[in-house]
């Protein structure tokens, strides 16, 4: 097990954790949490040993094997396979070994390497390699390209799948949602459900939190907290204890007033619609959550719009995509029919390259479109959130001259210009104070641009917000703000975003950009997952059909049409078993995730210690028996889809 018995660690004269203690057993799954710059890094850097202790002792088995994803840029032609390959560090090193044998021509070293690579997986290691980055999202023409081929958030799914290659009994994964859509992040909580190591992962996306992790460990304060449960789990015990910390009880029942207005407000709203209902349980879970929310330093909202046009936006015949340096049009999207109108909140859906950032760009009027027409609504104001933050911000120039250039091009009259001071206090409420007004943005955090670039965009007084995955580098306190700040916000959203509990709080519709269309998405988020599985599978298929088509030579046509026919019995005769496992396989999912659902709001039914008890345990056997169906489900799904 990994123990910290009175821990200190400083970063330069910075104290970040102060006589801490906390024991990680075996196999367990804990989500680190806490605001940035609190210290999660730093303890990182104490567990992969790049740092040593301050004070206190620290210990870890030292026959513990340790996975992480370097952090750095990979560059390499090697292919994409044998770069991932080469993260199993003992299947190299035994490689190593057979090959100096093999030199020497010692036959019994020769015989041991052998026997040696076969324990370590030699027999199936390209297939496991190539299994990791097709589930990262890769497609099967891209496993043999060279690494510096792909673009920089690919290279690092590759970084990502060379830490899952490597045997470990240790991982540790630093923010490892932050270059995935939500295919490959679905497939990621699945992997990382079934790794048998002790997993800490640093994330700032509740639902893959969640999903994926049973311990959750907080650092606040110099302090380091350990919680029995997921970060949703975290979140209400320490609700509890900040309800019953009477030194903030006044400041708190303040904020939770202004929360709750806010609920009761949106609640009304909402409709029995399949997709207001999810915004509904989004929330009651801030309603619950009130305290944590209160106690937040960091609270932010949208000023009312000035006008609100309807429609804000009609694209008729829509043709996007972007200009290459040679001249030439690519097109990524063709024929958009949309209307955008007052008061929409849309989500954008799709997997990474179908051509989400290139919707959002065209309408932010970042690109031009290259067909079709346009119109926007009179008085349409935009605010634009780019997933490269340093698209719309200069690295030399500081928030205070970003606010005053952005204060001069928005005055009717050169006397309406905001005064120095007020654009300070209004950068304070963003957290920016003192002298960091006048650094240079370049020199700061992904977190303190993105906050930079929701100020500006409030200042703008938009009645239309685009935002490209701006979560990407916020931590879960200023998410929430972000949440509560969307739902208050009177003007119309379109979000792109990997962060579902986003999603879900804040978008009633859907719009699905794939095979080079946008479509309406008739559903959920959870739909959308199940989309996003048979969607896999019929790639899949595809693929074997070509593969077929290609390799196998051509035959009589009626001779082959009967051997066709005798293939697709014989297959029935097997497979029907398995479909019969597969459909017991999903009624059963189906009757254990209501159950969770029942043991879940049960939580708020009773007070009784008791009840609540017994309800924990319940619910603990019926997410162990879940997670067994589901494994089952996936294996029998699989074995079915080799089939054909």
């Amino acid at each position: 097990m990994i123990t910290l018995r009175n821990v200190t660690l400083r970063r330069g004269a910075k104290v970040l954790l102060d006589r801490v203690s906390a024991t990680l057993n075996p196999g367990e799954k804990v989500g680190l949490v806490g605001r940035n710059g609190a210290g999660k890094s730093t303890l990182f850097a104490l567990l992969n040993g790049s740092l040593h202790e301050d004070g206190g002792e620290f210990s870890m088995p030292p026959t513990w094997r340790l996975a992480q994803v370097a952090q750095h840029m990979p560059e390499t032609d090697e292919p994409a396979t044998a770069f991932v390959l080469a993260g199993d560090t003992r299947l190299m090193a035994l490689r190593d070994a057979l090959g100096q044998a093999e030199d020497s021509g010692d036959g019994m070293a020769i015989a041991q390497a052998h026997v040696d690579l076969g324990d370590a997986g030699e027999h199936d290691a390209v297939p496991r390699a190539q299994a990791l980055i097709l589930g990262l999202g890769f497609r099967p023409d891209e496993l043999e390209r060279p690494v510096n081929s792909f673009s920089g958030g690919w290279r690092m799914r590759l970084q990502l799948a060379r830490a899952l290659m490597c045997p470990s009994d240790l991982l540790l994964l630093d923010e490892p949602t932050n270059h995935l859509d939500l295919d490959a992040l679905v497939w990621l909580e699945a992997w990382l459900q079934r790794y048998a190591g002790t997993l800490v992962v640093i994330s700032h996306d509740r639902e893959f939190l969640d999903a994926v992790t049973t311990v959750t460990l907080h650092i606040e304060r110099q302090q380091l907290t350990r919680y029995g449960g997921n970060y949703s789990a975290f979140e209400t015990m320490r609700a509890q204890q900040l309800t019953q910390q009477q030194s903030s009880y006044t400041r708190q029942q303040e904020k939770i007033a202004h929360l709750q207005r806010f609920i009761d407000r949106f609640k009304a709203k909402a409709t029995k619609a399949k997709q207001a209902q999810s915004r509904v349980k989004a929330l009651e879970r801030m309603e619950k959550i009130a305290p944590v929310l209160a106690e937040a330093d960091f609270n932010f909202e949208f000023k009312e719009p000035a006008n609100l046009p309807n429609p804000m936006l009609a694209i008729s015949d829509g043709v996007f995509g972007y200009t290459g340096e040679d001249g030439s049009e690519k097109v990524i999207l063709r024929g958009v029919n949309r209307s955008v109108l007052a008061g929409q909140r849309i989500g954008i859906l799709g997997a990474n390259g179908q051509g989400k950032s290139t919707l959002v760009k065209t309408i932010a009027r970042e690109l031009k479109a290259l067909g079709g027409t346009l119109t926007e609504g009179k008085g349409l104001n935009i605010g634009y959130f780019a997933q490269q933050e340093l698209d719309v911000l200069h690295p030399e120039d500081t928030p205070l001259s970003h606010m005053t250039r952005l204060a001069r091009e928005l005055a009717a009259t050169p006397g309406d210009v905001a005064r120095e001071q007020e654009l300070r206090n209004f950068l304070g409420t963003f957290n920016f104070s003192g002298d960091m007004v006048q650094q240079a943005v370049g020199t700061m955090s992904g977190g303190e641009k993105a906050r930079l670039v929701l100020a500006t965009m409030v200042w703008q007084r938009p009645n239309l917000l685009l935002l490209d995955e701006p979560t990407n580098h916020l931590d879960l306190a200023t998410r929430e703000a972000l949440s509560v700040a969307l739902n208050e916000f009177e003007g119309t959203v379109m979000l792109v975003s990997h962060d579902r509990a986003l999603l879900r709080a804040t978008c009633d519709e859907f719009w699905l950009v794939a095979r080079g269309v946008v479509t309406p998405f008739d559903g959920d988020l959870d739909d959308y997952q199940r989309f996003l599985l048979d969607e896999a599978r019929r790639q899949r298929e595809e693929s074997r059909g070509a593969a077929r088509q290609k390799d196998e030579p051509a035959a009589n046509g009626a001779q082959q049409r009967k051997d066709e026919a005798q293939q697709r019995q014989a297959q029935a005769a097997r497979s029907r078993p398995l479909r019969k496992e597969l459909e017991k396989a999903e009624k059963r999912m189906a009757e254990l995730g209501a159950e969770k659902e029942a043991l879940e709001a049960s939580f708020n039914a009773t007070a009784d210690p008791a009840q609540l008890a017994e309800a924990g345990r319940r619910l603990k056997a019926v997410n162990e028996a879940l997670q067994s169906v589901e494994e089952r489900w996936l294996e029998l799904t699989t074995e079915l889809d080799t089939m054909g």
